[in-house]
C-alpha cells in the first residue's frame, strides 16, 4: 500500500483527544479522513484543530459517505457491538478500544462479522506496547528467567474519569475489572503466552459504587500450573496510585514500573536490569504510539496483529468467569 491509509475515528472523548487525534495526525502515512462525535461543539472544535474536513454527528453517515481503510472505535462499551457490526459491513478494519464488548457473547458476534467481511480487528491493549513490557516479553521468550509460573499484579487508583458511563453497568459492562483489570490481566496472560484456563476464584467489593465493583481480588489458575494473583481497585485507601506486575520464573524474577530483572546464578542473585530501563517517563504516551503504529503497519500488511480479536474473545471469557465467581462465591472451573 503506497498511498496514505485513510482513518475514521468514532468517539472524541478523553482517549480520542489525548491519544488518537494527536498520534494519528503525526504519522506521515496516515490521513484522518473523517471523525464522528455526538457532541457537536467538541466535534467542530477538534476537527478544526486537527484540520479534519469530514465531520459527522452520526457515524453511519461517515461510513456511507467517506471512503475509509480503517476505523477507530473509542465510544462507551455498550455501543461497541453495533458500531463494529456497521463498520464491518462496509469492509473496514477496526481498532476497538478496550474492552472489545461488554460480554463474551457480544465479542463472538464481532468475530463472525469480521470473518464474513474479511476484515481485521485489533483491540487496544496498550500495556503490551509499553517499552518495558515489550522488553520483559522478550526476556521471557528468550528463556532468561526460565519458566514463568507465577505473576502477581495490581492496579489501584482513584476513579477520576469524567465519563460517568464507566460506573454504569448497562453501558460499561462492569466496574474496575473492565476498566483497569482487563489491561493487567491481558498483559499477564500475554506474558504467559495464553495457556488454557483451569479455574478462577474472585471476590468483588462495592464500597463506593452501586451496580459495578470498585475492587476485585482474585486468583486465576491455568492448566500448565501457572497462576495469576490480581488486585484491582478504584477504592483502596492508599497514599498514591499504583500499577505493578511481578513475574516469577524458575531462573529469575522481573517486575514492571519500574523494570527490574533479577536472575539466580548458582547461590548468587544478579541484577540483570537493563540500563535503558531507568527512565520510566512517558510510558503511557509511548505505549499508545507503539500500539497505533503497530495497527497501521498491520492493516498495511507489513506485520501481523499483536492483539488480535481471538485473544480479546479469550479475555472476555475470563472476565465472564471472574464475574460468575464473584456472584456465586465459588471457584469457577473451565473444561
Amino acid at each position: 500500500m503506497n498511498r496514505k491509509t485513510r482513518i475514521g475515528i468514532i468517539g472524541l472523548g478523553g482517549i480520542g483527544q489525548l491519544v488518537h487525534l494527536p498520534t494519528f495526525s503525526k504519522l506521515k502515512e496516515i490521513e484522518i479522513a473523517a471523525v464522528a462525535e455526538l457532541n457537536k461543539n467538541r466535534l467542530n472544535s477538534l476537527s478544526d484543530k486537527f484540520n479534519i474536513p469530514n465531520r459527522f454527528t452520526d457515524y453511519r453517515e461517515m461510513l456511507a459517505n467517506v471512503e475509509l481503510d480503517a476505523v477507530v472505535i473509542a465510544t462507551p462499551t455498550n455501543t461497541h457491538l453495533d458500531i463494529a457490526l456497521d463498520c464491518l459491513s462496509y469492509g473496514r478494519h477496526l481498532l476497538i478500544e478496550k474492552p472489545v464488548t461488554r460480554t463474551f457473547e457480544e465479542s463472538l458476534k464481532i468475530k463472525a462479522a469480521a470473518e464474513k467481511n474479511n476484515c481485521q480487528v485489533m483491540v487496544g491493549m496498550n500495556a503490551r506496547f509499553r517499552p518495558d513490557s515489550m522488553l520483559l516479553k522478550s526476556l521471557i521468550s528468550s528463556g532468561e528467567l526460565g519458566e514463568i509460573f507465577y505473576i502477581r499484579c495490581g492496579w489501584s487508583r482513584n476513579q477520576s474519569s469524567a465519563e460517568k458511563w464507566f460506573s454504569k453497568k448497562s453501558e460499561s459492562g462492569g466496574g474496575v475489572t473492565l476498566d483497569l483489570g482487563i489491561v493487567l490481566l491481558d498483559l499477564s496472560i500475554w506474558l504467559f503466552d495464553y495457556p488454557p484456563i483451569k479455574s478462577i476464584s474472585v471476590q468483588n467489593y462495592h464500597h463506593r459504587t452501586q451496580g459495578v465493583e470498585d475492587s476485585s481480588v482474585g486468583l486465576i489458575k491455568f492448566q500448565n500450573s501457572s497462576v495469576i494473583n490480581f488486585e484491582f481497585s478504584w477504592a483502596l485507601h492508599s497514599i498514591k496510585d499504583s500499577f505493578e506486575l511481578t513475574a516469577y520464573g524458575t531462573k529469575g524474577t522481573a517486575q514492571l514500573n519500574p523494570l527490574r530483572v533479577y536472575r539466580r546464578e548458582g547461590s548468587t542473585i544478579i541484577d540483570y536490569t537493563p540500563s535503558s530501563a531507568a527512565n520510566s517517563k512517558n510510558l503511557f504516551r509511548k505505549s499508545y504510539e507503539n500500539e497505533i503504529k503497530h495497527f497501521i503497519a498491520s492493516i498495511r500488511n507489513e506485520q501481523e496483529f499483536l492483539s488480535p480479536l481471538k485473544e480479546a474473545i479469550t479475555r472476555m471469557q475470563i472476565i465472564e468467569g471472574i464475574y460468575k465467581s464473584a456472584e456465586s462465591g465459588n471457584e469457577i472451573k473451565f473444561g
